[in-house]
């Protein structure tokens, strides 16, 4: 099975509580003298108290186009990307020239060559590393990159694999758009970067604590019928313009319960058998729709409420940095745990560990 050696989660040095974001999208978002109250209202309902920024706020209303955004983000998100996984390297006791297989996943920007390919030179990873740039996954590619790894690791049992996530939500922020969905987006998203380092069967184990952590069992993936308007982008001259719907909590409703219960049931399992839920922090009424769904006990997902609440939703490195502060607690060993988001298509990623 593949084992995860090491998680390491970094945000950009940029630190604003919600009321100072609010108050700067009250600014760029709406007219001079526009009835903020429904943005006031969605910002202070959102369950996030702070969020780290890749600029300075007072910087958001001077960007002037998606060239200048997307500049941004490549140079931000390669110091972002360079830390997070020489961290996760060391913490998993490797080096850049151990690794056989690189995957870096990101919905807020675009980059030819990719990011994974402008780190190579840059953190020394081998000239012949496999690279897998994904794009178009948004906040289920955190999962379901741990899920491809693990494909990967299955044929290559002796490999070490890392998959990095980068984004930078802020970046896709929309001036003059007084649409709910984008101050929905304002109120909720942040910025960061986690890196996962993993190994197969046969590769020994690296000698360092977090060489001891879950093993990925099985993972499953899910595409619901109809829903490609539920969550996404359109792509306009003045770069990603959010689509997101309010109805993303029913979909949850209708669907997640069903995959949870029969991926588990497959398993042997139960949703009382999972001693860690790892849930990508979609926001509150997602989480909500999440608990009340799968009948989940009171806390099963305080870790993921504490994400949402420090860091914001950072989209496909969110569920990462949960994972994260989920190993530092180490639940019991030998037991499940149950690694999950959801995100464009509409769909659902789900992976089985145990710890």
């Amino acid at each position: 099975m593949t084992r995860i050696a090491a998680v390491h989660g970094v945000v950009p040095p940029h630190r604003y509580s919600q009321a100072e974001i609010t108050d700067t999208l009250a600014r760029v978002c709406l007219p001079p003298g526009a009835d903020r109250r429904l943005l006031d209202r969605l910002h202070a309902s959102a369950r996030v108290e702070h969020r780290n920024l890749v600029l300075p706020l007072d910087q958001y209303g001077k960007l002037d186009g998606f060239g200048t955004a997307n500049d941004l983000f490549v140079e931000a998100a390669l110091d972002l990307g360079a830390q997070a996984v020489t961290r996760a390297l060391e913490a998993a006791g490797l080096t850049p020239a151990d690794v056989d297989m690189i995957m870096c996943t990101s919905v807020t920007g675009v980059a030819a060559p990719s990011l994974d390919a402008r780190l190579v030179n840059r953190i020394g990873l081998r000239p012949d590393v496999k690279r897998v740039p994904v794009f178009g996954l948004g906040c289920v590619a955190g999962a379901a990159g741990i899920a491809r790894l693990h494909d990967y690791l299955r044929g290559w049992p002796g490999h070490v694999a890392v998959l990095l996530s980068v984004e930078l939500c802020s970046l896709t922020l929309q001036r003059d758009d007084t649409s709910t969905a984008n101050l929905v987006a304002g109120a909720l998203f942040g910025d960061g970067a986690a890196a996962v380092v993993a190994y197969g069967d046969d590769r020994e184990p690296p000698g360092a604590d977090g060489a001891a952590g879950p093993e990925v069992v099985s993972t499953r993936s899910h595409l619901y019928p109809d829903t490609e308007r539920v969550m996404g982008w359109d792509v306009r001259d003045g770069g990603f313009r959010v689509v997101l719907d309010a109805k993303v909590p029913d979909v949850v409703r209708a669907y997640l319960g069903d995959d949870v219960h029969g991926f588990l049931a497959d398993h042997g399992l139960t949703t009382g058998d999972v001693t860690a839920w790892v849930c990508h922090p979609g926001g509150p009424k997602v989480l909500e729709a999440v608990a009340e769904t799968l009948a989940l006990p009171d806390g099963a997902l305080d870790l993921t409420w504490g994400s949402l609440a420090a860091n914001g939703n950072l989209s496909s490195a969110s569920v990462l940095h949960v994972l994260r502060d989920t190993l530092a607690l180490r639940p019991p060993p030998g037991t499940p745990g149950l690694l999950l988001a959801m995100g464009p298509g509409f769909c659902s990623e789900l992976v089985l560990l145990n710890w």
